[in-house]
């Protein structure tokens, strides 16, 4: 079965934007796939501001959520893989929904003939804790 958290964060996104909020997303800046601009993230986390007049080109899928957006006035161009999605919040309310951590997926995420078998177990790492939202004001 497909995750639900690509759909839940679509309807979560156009709901806080019908309402005239700013959707922020909390991201695993850590996860595999995950491109963020350098130094902006804080603890393995970063928060990205996705209103429409924030961002460019937003593209948000069962894969991936991507867009053009500017940092310091620099433009980036991010990606973030939907697994990596940590919460997607209101920033003036703070509602919206958090969502358990997943592990990141090995570098190589070709099976191995062991466990492509089911003879073996595959190892994933474990992320250490639950995510955790700060206030900012």
């Amino acid at each position: 079965m497909t995750s639900s958290r690509p759909y839940l964060v679509r309807a979560l996104y156009e709901w806080i934007v019908d309402n005239d909020y700013t959707p922020h997303l909390l991201v695993n800046a850590d996860y595999v796939g995950v491109r963020v601009p350098d130094g902006f993230a804080s603890d393995g986390q970063i928060v990205l501001n996705v209103a429409p007049s924030a961002v460019r080109q937003l593209q948000m899928d069962n894969q991936a959520i991507s867009f053009e957006g500017r940092f310091g006035g620099v433009p980036h161009s991010l990606h973030v893989p939907s697994a990596a999605i940590m919460a997607i919040y209101a920033r003036e309310n703070g509602q919206g929904m958090v969502f358990e951590v997943e592990p990141t997926p090995p570098d190589d995420e070709t099976p191995s003939d062991e466990a492509s078998a089911g003879t073996g177990t595959a190892s994933r790492p474990t992320s250490g804790g639950r995510p955790s939202l700060k206030v900012v004001k």
